[in-house]
């Protein structure tokens, strides 16, 4: 037994499920948190944006078995938005609250390591590592890359964890008092909104804990489409938080954003062919890199991560220039406002 597991916190939490059509993975998510003891989990919100498939009705049934499963309408539809209202309704019910994602595994007795790391560290806020799974096998492309540094950029929650304070980290437990002082989750943020959260806990002087032991297994989009989408997404939001914060971006962060302009003067390859020489390169890389992740992994399907992995860079590419290109044009519309008047 660990020492995480030997310690005992009289807290308990209020799970938060932020959901939108999950009815393939919503049971099985409430299943794992409504085994949780009373003790530790005080009640399981789990916040619809709308869904249209059988999600809501899902939740319902659960309901029943579970007194502690209630349904919260997020007419906002983002994930802040579900956070923030979830905590305006039932943070007054526990000391902590648990963020969960409705297409995900989580490991045994997982709200008691979280309070138990919590105890021991005293810390404000407790986050995991997140590892990738696939189940088709365009999924276990896109998991291995996820899961390397082609995909994450030696990010330290896509690995496992071995404990430590972190800047960031996939978001579980925190206080509810911290939650609240820094103004919640800044629902301007459809994606991104954790590591900008993350930014204002540290600048307010709270603390932020990587748990070890406490990996949740995270399946990626099933489809080239909409991984492509989700990455630009996450590009928007980084841009947003960068911008924000007037931070500098990391290198991990900078390369991928190369990514599209590279594409871009590919385009003009008739003109010179040495203006296609990034791109050709980034794309040998990538292939022959995921090539070499599948012949490790001894998977056919994990040989296709490189693509995989271009196809998240370059997502990530368009979405980080497109909302930087969109912040300086509202800013110079503002400047030229100001100079009129």
């Amino acid at each position: 037994m660990s020492t995480f597991e030997a310690a005992r916190s009289p807290d308990g939490v209020v799970v938060v499920v932020p959901c939108l059509n999950e009815e393939e993975h919503i049971e099985k998510t409430l299943a794992h948190f409504m085994a949780e003891p009373y003790d530790a989990v005080r009640k399981i919100v789990v916040s619809d944006g709308g869904s249209t498939d059988r999600t809501v009705k899902i939740v319902e049934q659960c309901a029943l078995r579970d007194n502690r499963v209630v349904l919260l309408r997020n007419n906002r539809r983002i994930q802040s938005s579900a956070l923030n209202r979830a905590v305006e309704q039932y943070g007054h019910l526990a000391r902590f609250i648990i963020r969960a994602d409705a297409h995900a595994d989580y490991p045994p007795g997982f709200c008691k390591r979280l309070l138990a790391a919590q105890q021991m560290t005293g810390a404000e806020a407790v986050v995991v590592s997140m590892i990738a799974k696939g189940v088709t096998c365009f999924q276990v492309a896109a998991a291995a890359a996820q899961n390397s540094k082609l995909g994450n950029g030696g990010s330290v929650h896509r690995r496992l964890a071995q404990g430590g304070y972190v800047d960031h980290g996939h978001h579980a437990l925190m206080d509810v008092n911290a939650f609240r002082s820094v103004g919640g989750y800044d629902e301007s943020f459809s994606h991104n909104e954790d590591a900008e959260l993350d930014r204002r806990l540290i600048a307010a002087g709270f603390r932020i804990y990587l748990c070890a032991g406490a990996e949740i297994t995270y399946y990626p989009r099933k489809s080239p489409a909409s991984l492509f989408n989700q990455y630009r997404n996450f590009g928007r939001g980084r841009a947003m938080t960068i911008l924000k914060h007037r931070t500098k971006p990391k290198l991990r962060q900078v390369l991928p954003v190369l990514v599209g302009p590279a594409v871009a003067m590919s385009l003009l390859w008739p003109l010179t062919p040495l203006l296609a020489i990034p791109a050709m390169l980034w794309a040998i890389a990538g292939i022959s890199y995921g090539l070499a992740l599948g012949v490790r992994n001894r998977s056919r399907c994990a040989c296709g991560a490189g693509a995989a992995a271009l196809l998240m860079h370059l997502g990530f590419s368009f979405g980080f220039i497109s909302q930087a290109l969109r912040a300086g044009g509202r800013r110079s519309s503002r400047d030229a406002q100001s100079a009129i008047t």
